[in-house]
């Protein structure tokens, strides 16, 4: 193998490959890029848990605000950056997938009142912008442009829903990544803003009632602890329109239990504010308001569902009836309807029973009922009247993923978008009396769909228990163990993964790599069940099933430990950074995204307390052992060969604070031994994910793939010119 040649010499080498067909090509000798890491000063620190000590060396870090922080991280991606820039097909990359994303997507049209409102990206605005028009065949005007609000492209903004009626839209605002937001109203008539602005808000949205909204926030943060400080007190709030935010009236707090997310809505006639109180991302309590149109109720909010331990969300409701889907004796949910009079279970009307598959989410739009089931993690949809008589399926395109069918009780027709790995998104429009559907928007691509393949497969986890995985690849390609692989998981918090398109894949797939993505425990592809076997004490097994997808892979011939690439973000960071830990021999290259690294000190910054219910806490004496067992910071093991690994985060995360990815890159660097680059990327002024502009999002697309081919040894049929 040739080492640390200097960049022309490198050039040259790619020339050479260059010239022959690289399409049979299994594997390319790539000169080693050498890597100079920053040096990272180690301090004594010593956390004790139930009597055990445990060192921190570099604990410092958690400090993003210190001045020696912000030089390691400058450092470190000077180092980073420095090595990128030498892989010659990286701006082939950029190139590439900027010509594949410059083209207009739309978003599904919400009618308010008069107006259609919708999201338009005429291809590489850094932010989709709104539109409304008047009627279906109005004048499209612009509604918001964030791309105005902030050139960088850094700000994002949401539509919040609007009044009964349809004078006003509420929206928020997020700068630089981050997941604190503004509130802002527009007066739909005039398009302009109205005075009201609401700060220090995260998690949930506007409920309106009468001229004003419910909305939920936090006090005001101490200076400088903005990003990284604990979140207390996620209270509920009601703004009158043309008052300070200082005059807002507190509806709900819970100072017993100031750790707890506060959230919910109006009903759409606006006679109940329905709130949610939840501890964490499992489980919640749920709560109501009788409202009268006229007044803000002086009492406080009613249980229903009390116990945080259950999910139960209202879908719908006729005066005094609910429509509530829940768990309740049904780990794959049902529809029941619930008097509020007499609201025991015993009374319960059961609308949509428990079945076999998930009853993954009910909306209602036109009339009916909207019933989505995931089979084998693929949508199917069915319209049924409020008590579910007339229940007929409604026909998708094929298998793959869909969304939307909702509305208020007069709309005619709907909407939805169904994509699959290669059905790019394409938004329908439904007549809900016919249940015919036409295409509304078909995106123009510079690909031909037909070139890839999808498919589903089962293989056994270490324990035997089945599990299903999608597979996505160029047609004929050959199984014999060549091909690098991107195996992409998340396994958590009872998030499903269903089938998706991504231009940004599509450089990958067209360079012969295989997308592999399975549907792990501790995910909601096959209901509570599902979930709860990869939570809390079982938790191991998800990244048992994650293993075991990158042995099959590699068993039944697609790819080879030199050519497998794992990948994963936030809670999916975790399962990148367990699994490289726990079986550093397996993968050739690892991508742990804004991953939650430091079990033992996660619940200690910003909404991290909310991931409890999920992982359990240093904090309890019986779960302490389990998070240590495989917190990935405190499993690197020194000396050990760890595979290519690029860690990134950014410097606004407010979610998974950076420090976790700052510590877990810092000890990697210290432990590893051999040749493969351990690197870690941080994009400034970006945070968790949410709303990052085009512009970022294909520089850093650009160098996964280029350092997933490099580090796989892997040929790249452009970005080499002779």
């Amino acid at each position: 193998m040739m080492k640390h040649l200097p960049l022309l010499a490198l050039l040259l080498a790619f020339t050479a490959c260059a010239e022959n067909p690289q399409e049979e090509m299994a594997t390319v000798d790539y000169p080693q890029i050498p890597v100079t890491y920053p040096e990272t000063k180690k301090v004594d620190h010593v956390d004790t848990y139930h009597g055990e000590e445990v060192s921190d060396a570099y604990h410092w870090l958690e400090d993003d605000n210190a001045e020696d922080t912000k030089a390691w991280v400058q450092e470190q991606n000077k180092a980073t950056f420095g090595y990128l820039e030498q892989i010659p097909f990286r701006q082939a990359f950029e190139e590439r997938m900027t010509e594949l994303i410059n083209y207009p997507r739309l978003s599904a049209p919400n009618r308010v009142g008069d107006y259609y409102i919708f999201s338009k990206n005429d291809g590489l605005q850094n932010q989709s912008v709104y539109y409304y028009k008047k009627g279906e065949d109005g004048e499209e005007k612009v509604f918001i442009d964030p791309n105005e609000i902030n050139p960088e492209g850094t700000t994002s903004i949401g539509l919040l829903g609007a009044d009964k009626d349809n004078r006003y839209m509420a929206y928020s605002r997020s700068d630089g990544g981050s997941d604190w937001r503004k509130i802002y109203v527009r007066d739909l008539a005039t398009n302009t803003d109205l005075e009201d602005e609401l700060e220090w808000v995260k998690f949930g949205g506007a409920g309106w009632y009468g001229d004003g909204f419910f909305y939920s926030r936090y006090p005001a943060p101490a200076e400088g602890e903005e990003l990284s400080g604990n979140n207390l007190m996620h209270s509920v709030y009601y703004h009158k329109l043309g008052t300070p935010q200082s005059e807002d009236v507190l509806i709900y707090e819970d100072r017993e239990n100031p750790t707890y997310y506060h959230y919910g809505g109006t009903t759409e006639e606006e006679d109940y504010f329905v709130m949610y109180a939840a501890p964490g991302t499992d489980g919640y309590a749920m709560y109501y308001l009788p409202l009268d149109g006229k007044n803000l109720p002086k009492q406080k909010p009613i249980a229903l569902f009390p116990e945080t331990t259950q999910k139960s969300s209202v879908v719908h409701s006729q005066g005094n009836d609910f429509w509530v889907m829940t768990d309740v004796g049904a780990p794959n949910y049902r529809l029941v309807k619930i008097n509020l009079d007499n609201p025991e279970e015993d009374n319960w009307v059961e609308i949509i029973p428990e079945g076999d598959n998930l009853l993954n989410s009910v909306n209602t739009g036109g009339g009916y009922l909207f019933a989505n089931y995931l089979e084998k993690a693929t949508d199917r949809y069915y319209q049924m009247n409020y008590d579910g008589s007339g229940k007929k399926e409604i026909k998708l395109p094929g298998l793959g993923s869909a969304g939307g069918f909702g509305g208020k009780e007069d709309e005619k027709k709907l909407f939805y978008v169904f994509t699959s790995f290669t059905y790019p998104s394409t938004i329908f429009e439904y007549d809900v009396e016919t249940g015919e559907s036409r295409p509304f928007f078909e995106p123009a691509l510079k690909f031909n769909p037909e070139d890839f393949v999808e498919k589903q497969v089962t293989y056994n986890s270490k324990d035997g228990t089945p599990v299903t995985m999608f597979i996505v690849h160029k047609k004929g390609l050959e199984l014999d163990g060549n091909n690098p692989t991107y195996l992409y998981g998340y396994g958590g918090f009872n998030i499903s993964l269903t089938p998706s398109f991504s231009t940004f894949r599509i450089p990958m797939l067209e360079n012969g790599a295989v997308y592999a993505m399975p549907n792990l425990r501790g995910g909601g592809e096959y209901g509570e069940e599902w979930h709860q076997a990869g939570m809390l004490k079982n938790k191991q097994n998800v990244f048992d099933d994650f293993i075991a997808a990158g042995e099959y892979l590699i068993a039944e011939g697609y790819t080879s430990q030199e050519k497998l690439a794992i990948a994963g973000g936030s809670n999916g960071g975790l399962l990148v950074g367990a699994a490289m830990t726990q079986r550093p021999d397996l993968f050739a290259v690892a991508f742990p995204a804004v991953g939650v690294m430091d079990m033992l000190r996660y619940h200690k910054f910003t909404v991290g307390k909310g991931w409890i219910p999920e992982y359990g806490s240093s904090e309890d004496p019986e779960m302490f052992p389990y998070l240590k067992a495989y917190s990935p910071l405190h499993n690197l093991k020194d000396g050990t060969a760890y595979p290519a690994t690029m860690v990134t985060t950014a410097d606004h995360d407010d979610r998974v604070v950076p420090a976790h990815s700052f510590k877990f890159a810092a000890r990697l660097q210290e432990a590893h031994e051999g040749e493969n680059p351990v690197l870690i990327r941080i994009a400034t002024d970006a945070g968790h994910g949410a709303g990052k502009p085009i512009s970022k999002t294909i520089e850093e697309q650009a160098d996964y793939w280029s350092f997933f081919f490099y580090n796989t040894k892997s040929p790249v049929k452009y970005g080499v010119e002779g």
